[in-house]
């Protein structure tokens, strides 16, 4: 996906070449000095274990979580702490729908200025996300996604969870074109403008049909390496869906985004 990414942003016309250098940060102030983060989470019942720690995680950090949901994806939510809200769906609706369902209930508390998405099997390792990325968007009022660095407990990063071209070192950050779907903050601000995941896609390429429409519309998209999300190391093959999800959706963000003559013409029905 990485190599659609960089095609798209090497086409020229509306759409800008997007820098891999630097820190993303730009001095001055921001009209959020100090932003909320409000924080979401997917869970299909099988990870109860994984939740809880995942939870602890967050409630260990030194700036709090104004909020934090659950969403349980067409499942039953375990046994949640008092100060976790719970979502339960009556089906699965994917990782777009999910988060939609859990973006709608952030939004209904009216006090939250960045969403963290974060994988239910993750954990945040070190207490000082969360100050550091309100630091990065209290800087920078165009900052509209940050991605974190995706690691496993022994500390290694697999090549295809660095969204840019050169991934061989997974500790260099700066503005990129995409972002990883298992620990990222998006601005609210963002989101009230350019809309919310793409529900029919359900599963791949949704982070990056999101990070395409924030860059058409002036919004920054940062690596920030320095924020980790420790993951177990695993394959996309695990999901049966994925060879087919994969398939569909790159051509349906081909159909969205790219200018007509840069993919062949192929007759298929998705969303526009």
């Amino acid at each position: 996906m990485v190599g659609m990414v960089a095609f798209r942003y090497a086409a020229g016309g509306r759409h800008r070449t997007a820098s891999i250098t630097g820190t993303g940060v730009e001095d001055g102030s921001s009209s959020v000095r100090h932003p909320r983060v409000g924080v979401a989470v997917l869970t299909m019942g099988t990870r109860s274990a994984e939740l809880a720690d995942l939870l602890e995680s967050v409630a260990g950090q030194d700036t709090p979580a104004a909020r934090v949901v659950v969403v349980g994806n067409g499942a039953p939510l375990p046994p949640l702490p008092e100060w976790v809200t719970g979502v339960e769906l009556p089906e699965n609706l994917g990782v777009t729908g999910g988060r939609n369902a859990a973006l709608a209930r952030l939004r209904q508390f009216g006090d939250v200025d960045v969403v963290v998405n974060l994988d239910d099997d993750g954990l945040l390792i070190s207490p000082d996300v969360f100050t550091r990325l309100t630091q990065l968007y209290a800087a920078d009022e165009q900052l509209g996604i940050v991605g974190f660095r995706i690691a496993d407990e022994r500390g290694r990063t697999q090549r295809r969870h660095v969204p840019r071209l050169r991934a061989s070192d997974p500790t260099r950050g700066g503005l990129v074109t995409t972002f990883l779907g298992g620990g990222h903050a998006l601005s609210m601000r963002m989101l009230d403008q350019i809309g919310g995941w793409p529900e029919p896609f359900f599963y791949a390429h949704e982070e990056t049909d999101l990070a395409w429409r924030a860059l058409d519309a002036g919004w920054k998209v940062l690596y920030a390496p320095e924020l980790v999300l420790q993951h177990p190391w695993t394959s996309p093959t695990r999901h049966t869906v994925f060879p087919r999800m994969v398939a569909r959706n790159r051509v349906w963000l081909a159909k969205r985004h790219l200018p007509a003559p840069s993919f062949p013409s192929i007759w298929v029905s998705g969303p526009r």
